[in-house]
């Protein structure tokens, strides 16, 4: 029998959608989310299912482990993928309602929003869309040959979906995590293992996962053509709670295939990631879960 669902519901916003999966599965304290949940949230952001009814059985099922928000607003059909529309940029592929404008933003074809144009990123480019203690959505826009060089994500998963263009991604885990540096002047370093060699991937394609010691922590991106990456991050970064970005250099070790080894670094003095405003659909978020003081990157 096929399950119908409130017409509030259907039309609610993806991104809406996302941020009500991240809220359920994150934002509890009764439990850590399971691999289960974050291969669901992958789907949420990957490709549509071939069986969208077999996928929404799954999903309900998600929603009844995760007993403390049985009531959210997340009995949805997730089947589509979140594309760069819905995050509110223009990733150059589609029609828009005003090719002539003068304006440097598009607008989209489907809500007659504003868009960010892709073209318009000039440099590596951060769209903040949410932010809490519990996680973290935001995307990051390439224009070609941009690169971010090689950092951690110390004890966070990070879930990622290449909204639009083609981008270059070498990626390791620690052999062995490394010790704490001694002294003011200690750099981390360690043996690592190469998890993606230079492996380009290529929109639309299913969206990654990554976890504390595994799927590749570490990792670096350039951009083969102009990109946009919608990053998840559980948890956020944070200084305060022991979870700084910290950069590396990386060297191949010749008589080790498929190793490296990794020193910390400073990062480049010409490097810098721009800010842009979120253009997307507005998100309702709960009351105990308002975006937290965000320092955005300079302009």
């Amino acid at each position: 029998m096929a399950l119908a669902f409130p017409p509030y519901i259907m039309a609610l916003s993806k991104v809406q959608r996302l941020y009500d999966a991240c809220d359920v599965v994150f934002s509890s304290p009764a439990a850590a989310p399971t691999l289960g949940e974050f291969r669901w949230l992958q789907k949420i952001l990957g490709e549509p299912p071939r069986d969208a009814s077999a996928y929404l059985c799954s999903y309900l099922c998600a929603f009844v482990r995760v007993r403390w928000q049985l009531t959210v607003v997340g009995f949805v059909r997730l089947s589509d993928a979140v594309e760069a529309e819905d995050v509110g940029i223009d990733d150059g592929e589609k029609p828009t309602l005003s090719p002539s404008s003068s304006s440097d933003d598009e607008l989209s074809p489907k809500s007659g929003r504003a868009l960010l144009p892709a073209r318009a990123f000039t440099r590596i480019t951060y769209v903040h869309i949410h932010q809490c203690d519990d996680f973290s959505i935001g995307v990051f826009c390439f224009p070609a040959g941009a690169t971010l060089p090689l950092h951690d994500h110390p004890e966070m998963v990070v879930l990622s979906k290449l909204l639009y263009g083609s981008v270059r991604m070498r990626s390791y885990d620690w052999v062995a995590e490394p010790p704490p540096p001694q002294g003011a002047a200690g750099r981390k370093c360690g043996l690592a293992r190469a998890v993606a060699a230079d492996e380009v991937r290529r929109a639309p394609c299913e969206a990654s996962v990554l976890f504390p010691r595994s799927g590749g922590n570490l990792h670096a991106f350039t951009a083969v053509t102009p990109c946009a990456i919608l990053d998840v991050l559980t948890p956020p970064y944070s200084e305060e709670q022991g979870r700084p970005s910290t950069y590396f250099a990386d060297v191949p070790i010749p008589s080790l295939p498929g190793f490296a080894f990794l020193e910390e670094t400073d990062l480049p003095e010409d490097f810098t990631v721009a800010g842009a405003p979120y253009l997307g659909p507005e998100l309702t978020v709960d009351m105990d879960d308002d975006d937290d003081d965000y320092d955005d990157y300079d302009e």
